[in-house]
């Protein structure tokens, strides 16, 4: 550490740089070594409840007098033939010495007790390598202390499993209430995200629950029943099974067919389409039971258009799955889980039944909506529909004009756009899909 002399440095601040430059008192041991007529010893660290006083080396020889210190690394001797300490800059030292360190020769200070523990104390707050290992652990408990106070607690840690069958035996309960029971079914939501949660409910008679909940009077129960039972079969094979045997997919058909408000149709929208994506067992049972046509009512009844694209998205879902499954390994050796997935996907004749209930000119009529989302949404399923679509798009010169002016509207927008320095590729991918339709049209 350099030791400068400056008018603007405050005493505490020189204190501190002094007191980082002291490590030792001038020691009695004989290093045995000889240079210059003296004896050269190694300093050592001491303190003395006297003051201090340091004395600063320079390249020169200087006489020490008793009880002064030196900075770490000077070059102590004693002169045999004056019989005194001298002391001057060590080798180390003079590499690095300059003539700013001459100019401060001859400076002295003299430190007392107390200013030497303050400037101590300041070194060690400026270390973040020290660390005070007492206080550290004055701050947390010892691990047996805190075993013992929990078990004191008699905490009740409930496992997954254990949650839900009291849920179960709340909700049906007679002395529960609505509040409590939607209070109940929103749990139960969260939990069954967990496909083990999910198989779990249905061994305890959950899914008789969520069905009882479905055929309620009061619509915040069905609403919150349907939004239980789509988490409960979304990506869940066996629970999928399980609702379609017990009867859910009929269930819900006759809620879509009858009044009920928008949220409710939602939930239910929600769970029909969870029930059949990537099952075509369950696909089967939908178009057996006329699923379709209650789709197609609930279609042309929704004039907000909030239906309308939860509608043609769960039907674009249903042919996209068919056409990959049917494409998917054309080239390669197929394992026998596969066929049967192309055997069980070959009895959804979903294709025919589309076009028999009237879903050609249905679907074009959400290009009339304002949402960009929704006009995206109705493309994609109008492109899936092309192959038993196209003769109807042909001859239906709504469709043929809706495309045009579409097309107009979002290249103007594109071109703004770029104009003002933006670029937004979501109008360029509109377009893109308006322009596919019209070569498979041509």
């Amino acid at each position: 550490m350099k030791l400068t002399s400056s008018s603007a440095a405050g005493p505490a601040l020189l204190l501190l740089l002094r007191c980082c430059q002291i490590a030792s008192i001038v020691g009695q041991k004989n290093a045995g070594g000889m240079e210059g007529g003296g004896a050269d010893e190694e300093a050592e660290v001491t303190v003395d409840e006297g003051h201090l006083e340091v004395v600063q080396p320079t390249e020169d020889w200087q006489t020490l007098k008793p009880g002064q210190a030196v900075p770490a690394g000077s070059h102590v001797r004693l002169n045999l033939q004056t019989g005194q300490r001298e002391v001057r800059l060590g080798e180390e030292q003079l590499k690095y010495w300059t003539q700013e360190h001459r100019e401060t020769e001859g400076i002295q200070s003299t430190i007392s007790p107390d200013e030497l523990k303050w400037a101590m104390k300041k070194m060690e707050e400026l270390n973040p390598e020290r660390k005070d290992t007492d206080s550290v652990a004055s701050k947390y408990r010892p691990l047996d202390e805190l075993k013992r106070d929990l078990a004191q607690l008699d905490l009740l840690v409930e496992t997954d499993v254990q949650i839900m069958k009291r849920l179960l035996d709340q909700f049906n309960s007679s002395n529960s209430t609505t509040e409590q029971k939607l209070s109940i079914l929103l749990e139960l939501e969260y939990l069954v995200h967990q496909v083990d949660n999910a198989q779990t409910l249905c061994s305890m008679r959950g899914l008789q629950l969520i069905l009882e909940g479905l055929n309620s009077t009061d619509i915040r129960l069905q609403e919150s029943s349907a939004f239980v039972l789509g988490s409960a079969v979304s990506s869940n094979p066996v629970v999928q099974v399980k609702a379609v045997e017990s009867g859910a997919l009929q269930t819900l058909l006759t809620i879509l067919a009858t009044a009920q408000p928008l949220r409710v149709k939602k939930k239910v929208l929600f769970a029909v389409a969870s029930l059949l994506r990537n099952f075509p067992y369950a696909q089967r049972h939908f178009l057996s039971h006329g699923g379709l046509q209650v789709l197609s009512e609930l279609f042309r009844a929704d004039g907000g258009g909030v239906l309308r694209t939860r509608i043609v998205t769960m039907l674009y879902d249903m042919i996209s799955e068919k056409e990959l499954i049917s494409q998917t390994g054309l080239d390669l050796v197929l394992d026998a889980s596969h066929e049967e997935r192309v055997h069980q996907y070959s009895k959804v004749s979903l294709q025919g039944d589309l076009l028999e209930k009237g879903w050609c000119s249905l679907v074009p009529q959400l290009l009339e909506s304002t949402e960009h989302d929704y006009r995206e949404k109705a493309l994609r399923a109008l492109l899936a529909m092309a192959p038993m679509c196209l003769d109807q798009y042909r001859s239906d010169s709504s469709l043929l004009g809706s495309l045009l002016s579409l097309r107009d509207q979002y290249q103007e927008m594109i071109q703004s756009e770029m104009i003002v320095g933006e670029e937004n590729s979501y109008f360029a991918e509109i377009v893109e899909l308006i322009n596919a339709l019209q070569v498979q049209m041509k």
